[in-house]
């Protein structure tokens, strides 16, 4: 089991500081795939004039960037980052970088991605474009911080995860939630990427990780292994499915996931695309006419 950790409490809009180091700013647009609502962070200590970086100043939403403004009143933002273009994170990146004045950082945006399912909070802000294209590896500084951009391509093809160095913590936007699994939605999302990710995660030894959606993840260790044993049972349970005679998505997602709010099906049906594909890819399986998501799906 996953040792999720309940959500501490919080007021929608409040500027609450979570750390020397961090503060936060929960957007009011909780719902099935954003639980509580976006996080957003501000790096820095909130002395007036110091600098500060914010991080997924989350969506289009007025009352949000009233708080973030008044969250940063009388300090200077010197970076405005997004961990990856969907919805719930990046909408409010332009309009709260204009009013501060400071540049926005994210990795490329990719092709536009239209999913098969109904509208999710996964779809892409097509309309966001970054003042500057991060890679990985950038290393940025303010007032008492370093942060530096690690890719963690999978539940989107340009996330990238942001390391505060003096915490050996890391901004894990959507590559790890505090309270629920990430969903990997093709064909943007890729399961393959998203595994190599989790693994460079767990190898970099954090101390805290600090999720967009969801509580601090304080003992990331067992955390993370358990969340990579989910995905591993999670791809056996659809080899099991396949083994037992079902043949397409919409007939094992009502098996897989019996447990889970079936408003989350649509979201679950992407996940189990994204691990066929994957296993398609290493040739366990085949699809015909080919790997889409209403296919047939057979074991090699």
């Amino acid at each position: 089991m996953i040792p999720f950790v309940p959500m501490p409490a919080f007021e929608y809009g409040r500027t609450d500081a979570v750390s020397p180091l961090i503060r936060r700013v929960i957007a009011n647009n909780p719902g099935p795939f954003t639980f509580t609502g976006t996080g957003t962070y501000v790096v820095g200590r909130g002395e007036v004039g110091a600098g500060v970086a914010v991080i997924d100043p989350g969506p289009l939403d007025e009352t949000h960037l009233a708080a973030l403004l008044a969250a940063v009143e009388g300090q200077t933002v010197s970076h405005v980052l997004v961990t990856h273009t969907h919805r719930d994170h990046a909408p409010l990146a332009r309009p709260f970088a204009e009013a501060v004045g400071a540049p926005v950082l994210a990795a490329r945006p990719p092709a536009r991605t239209v999913h098969t399912s109904a509208s999710l909070d996964e779809e892409d802000d097509e309309t966001f474009r970054p003042d500057i294209v991060l890679t990985g590896g950038e290393r940025l500084q303010g007032d008492g911080w370093t942060i530096e951009a690690l890719p963690t391509p999978g539940h989107a093809s340009n996330h990238m995860a942001f390391v505060l160095e003096e915490q050996n913590a890391l901004f894990s936007g959507d590559h790890v939630m505090g309270w629920s699994t990430t969903i990997v939605a093709p064909p943007d999302g890729d399961m393959a990427a998203y595994m190599a990710s989790l693994d460079a995660v767990i190898a970099r030894g954090f101390s805290t990780i600090w999720p967009t959606h969801g509580a601090p993840i304080t003992e990331p260790g067992p955390f993370l292994e358990a969340y990579k044993a989910h995905r591993l049972a999670r791809e056996a349970q659809v080899l099991a499915r396949l083994a037992a005679g079902d043949r397409r998505i919409a007939d094992m997602v009502p098996v897989l996931y019996a447990a889970v709010d079936s408003r989350l099906w649509p979201a679950a049906s992407l996940s189990v695309w994204a691990h066929l594909i994957a296993l398609e890819q290493t040739g366990i399986v085949r699809a015909a006419p080919g790997p889409a998501i209403d296919a047939d799906w057979t074991l090699v």
